[in-house]
């Protein structure tokens, strides 16, 4: 009489010299295998078309401030992140999530990793992100200074201007202006042509900062233009014509003491 016995598979075999073994390839076909991030090989996971993967709530922190998303928990944290992403204002790229003390990957399932309806993760900005985040702010904050430079420099260019235009007009009108105020004016233009070399500008603070020394390098040609028209005005001499009277005979006659 032959004996039966369970093998680690399940099903019963003859224990007979003449007993050949059940190949093994039928049971490893039944298992599917996947690629996971990192490189690790694992067990594909299967999923039941007909049954839908439940919603669960994470508790998310993020430095003092706490979140709490709904997600499905088959979802991926990859998949959390784009949620995140409308709560916080940081693209998936710049967050590092973190569970049970480690990162995990955007390819990683929430259940495969352990996660459960209210379970907490934490957020954190990903260090590369919040460097080039200060770089950024330094240099909005340098823009905004070379503005702020420029702008005074454009207000005192206006109001030499408006000096620029009434020596303009008197000399076109044939009245001579004084060398010395012509001269002064120019200076007072170079200096700010020397405030506006100083100052670092780049973007549109430079744009505007080319503007602004185009104005004043117009001015002060204007100037050496009207400075050679006024050396040729002749300057006007105002003369006072004094009337005279005859002494009246009524006057009295004084008399001369030696």
């Amino acid at each position: 009489m032959m004996n039966r016995k369970s093998n680690v598979y399940g099903r019963k075999s003859e224990s007979s010299s003449n007993t050949t073994p059940l190949p093994s390839t039928s049971i490893q076909e039944e298992i599917e295998w996947e690629m996971r991030p990192g490189g690790m090989l694992v067990q594909k996971r299967t999923q039941n078309a007909g049954v839908s993967a439940p919603d669960i709530r994470l508790r998310v922190a993020y430095g003092a401030v706490r979140y709490e998303i709904c997600v499905n928990s088959r979802a991926t944290f990859g998949e959390v992140k784009k949620l995140l992403t409308a709560e916080t204002g940081l693209q998936a790229g710049e967050q590092r999530l973190i569970f049970k003390g480690k990162e995990r990957e955007n390819g990683e399932y929430l259940d495969m990793c352990g996660v459960k309806d209210r379970s907490k993760v934490i957020l954190m900005e990903d260090p590369a992100s919040v460097e080039r985040r200060l770089i950024e702010m330094r240099r909005n904050a340098k823009i905004q200074t070379a503005h702020r430079a420029i702008n005074d420099v454009s207000v005192e260019v206006d109001k030499l201007a408006e000096q620029v235009s009434a020596i303009e007009k008197s000399i076109s009108n044939g009245v001579r202006v004084a060398e010395v105020q012509i001269t002064t004016l120019i200076e007072m233009l170079m200096r700010q042509a020397i405030k506006l070399d100083n100052i670092a500008a780049e973007g549109d603070a430079l744009t505007q900062k080319n503007l602004e020394g185009k104005r004043v390098q117009k001015c002060v040609e204007t100037l050496d233009m009207w400075k050679i028209s006024n050396a040729r005005v002749k300057p006007v001499v105002v003369t006072t014509k004094w009337e005279t009277f005859d002494p009246s005979p009524t006057m009295s006659q004084w008399e001369i003491f030696d």
